[in-house]
């Protein structure tokens, strides 16, 4: 058994391993798209499966996020016939995925892009959580006394909707042995959810592990806790549409988008029972989601209750719609989404937008930002991390800073950013509140480790930048100090 990394171990996109469970068979978990720094906008080989999928017998997918799916059409168009495995609701969210990637990125060409999907469905295997699905796997052509065996086993990760960790048990048979099986249990983290995170249940760790695969995000920095987290998203949003302005996030369709629709019902719920509150802004302030995806998959969040966490569920139980309130418009059309943006231009009252993509890097959030980057009155507000390289990185790093005043008199020094080519002067607030990821941060992932009762021997590093995996590992190899921690390469 060997592992091989076809993306995100220089950064967290483009999610793509391959576990070489012996000379004839493989499979791969996940095939993400690179974003940022490391897509290279010269090269195009980014896109390409430029590695040999001859022995490559399934594709396991983790969620449906753009940096863990992106590359599966080139996938199937590299000739790739084999069954992708995926939970009940990731099968469901991933036509809608590829479809919207291929519209965006590759062609509009209907005909294609119905070929494309029609190929995908006819490959998805939905598998139901907690549940061993059994791979099909080439007979070794030197004995049959040497076959290798293989099943796989989706748990919640708690990330997005559908996203799990994946148990994969190899069991090979040699020809020494033929009546005791070597087993090894491989788990591959994939993207694992914050604990306490709004509408979905926290991951709970495995009960065995020879081998992790484990990203990390966030493997060098903890979040605040969920309650400090919303009051300071309160705060920010209360205290940026005093001068009546815009605030704008930038938000992935799936996931965040949902979390912070459930969180923004709980503040305008609490502020319409409170007498105290009667005339709060809370109660009229238009919320805003510009993103047809984005619609379509908090559907699906609601058709996927059942998984739901129980604080989620309570609200349900007592007529609460947690993603679907009074207050909520959401935004089809692109001419209604230009509409959308020249109508909060010229009006004289607050509002929240939430539009995609969440790194800011395409879609209509980049809209959003030409029009009021420049408007001293709007804000922008990150939810999520920013890969290196990516549009919303560079607005958090060239923003003005608070403490940057100049000299008496004279205003703080506005930075700069260039969006399709023409440079835009940021003079929009900026703010940044990292625990609204939808990422374990570095506790989360040592106590995935800490929890589980037969520890890994070896643990490969992946998803994070440098920082980040450098001190995960540290923190792990104290946790662990006869296992082998690696950061992969």
């Amino acid at each position: 058994m060997r592992i091989q990394h076809h993306g995100a171990i220089n950064g967290v996109t483009g999610s793509c391993h391959q576990l070489h469970i012996d000379n004839h068979n493989s499979v791969l978990i996940d095939c993400g798209l690179f974003q940022g720094t490391e897509a290279d906008t010269e090269n195009e080989d980014h896109l390409a499966i430029n590695f040999d999928i001859s022995t490559v017998k399934a594709l396991i997918v983790t969620h449906c996020h753009i940096d863990h799916v992106g590359r599966i059409p080139y996938l199937l168009a590299a000739g790739f016939k084999g069954p992708i495995y995926a939970t009940t609701a990731t099968a469901a969210l991933l036509p809608l995925v590829i479809e919207d990637a291929l519209k965006v990125g590759v062609t509009r060409n209907q005909s294609i892009i119905r070929a494309c999907i029609k190929l995908l469905k006819n490959q998805l295997v939905p598998v139901e959580y907690r549940k061993w699905q059994s791979l099909e796997l080439a007979i070794s052509s030197n004995s049959a006394n040497n076959q290798s065996k293989a099943k796989i086993k989706f748990q919640m990760a708690g990330h997005i909707l559908g996203s799990a960790y994946v148990e994969v048990d190899l069991n090979v048979e040699s020809e020494k042995s033929t009546t005791r099986p070597n087993n090894h249990r491989v788990v591959f983290s994939g993207d694992l959810g914050a604990p306490y995170a709004p509408l979905l249940p926290a991951p709970k760790s495995p009960y065995r592990a020879d081998t992790l695969i484990i990203e990390s995000t966030y493997g060098d920095k903890n979040h605040q806790n969920r309650k400090a987290r919303t009051k300071n998203l309160q705060t920010i949003i209360e205290k940026a549409v005093t001068d009546n302005g815009v605030v704008l996030i930038p938000a992935f369709s799936i996931g965040r988008t949902q979390e912070l629709l459930y969180e923004l019902e709980k503040i305008i719920h609490q502020h319409k029972k409170q007498a105290k509150h009667k005339n709060s802004f809370w109660h009229n302030i238009d919320i805003i989601v510009d993103s047809p995806m984005a619609a379509k998959f908090t559907e699906q969040y609601q058709n996927f209750k059942d998984l739901w966490d129980k604080e989620a569920k309570s609200e349900l139980s007592v007529g609460r719609h947690p993603l679907s309130f009074e207050q909520l418009y959401t935004v089809n059309a692109h001419q209604e989404h230009l509409q959308t943006v020249e109508y909060l231009a010229k009006r004289n009252k607050p509002a929240i937008v939430i539009a995609a993509s969440g790194m800011c890097s395409g879609g209509r959030i980049v809209n959003y930002l030409k029009q009021f980057l420049h408007d001293k009155t709007a804000d922008i507000l990150f939810v999520g991390y920013q890969a290196q390289g990516t549009l919303g990185r560079d607005i958090q790093k060239y923003a003005p800073k608070p403490h940057e005043e100049k000299s008496e008199g004279k205003s703080k020094a506005c930075g700069y950013v260039y969006i399709d080519g023409k440079k835009i002067t940021i003079k929009a607030n900026t703010h940044t509140i990292s625990g609204y990821s939808a990422h374990a941060d570095q506790q989360g992932l040592i106590n995935f480790v800490k929890r589980m009762r037969i520890k890994p021997k070896h643990i490969l590093i992946v998803h994070g930048d440098e920082q980040a995996k450098a001190s995960l590992k540290q923190h792990y190899q104290e946790l662990l100090p006869d296992a082998l921690i690696e950061i992969g390469k």
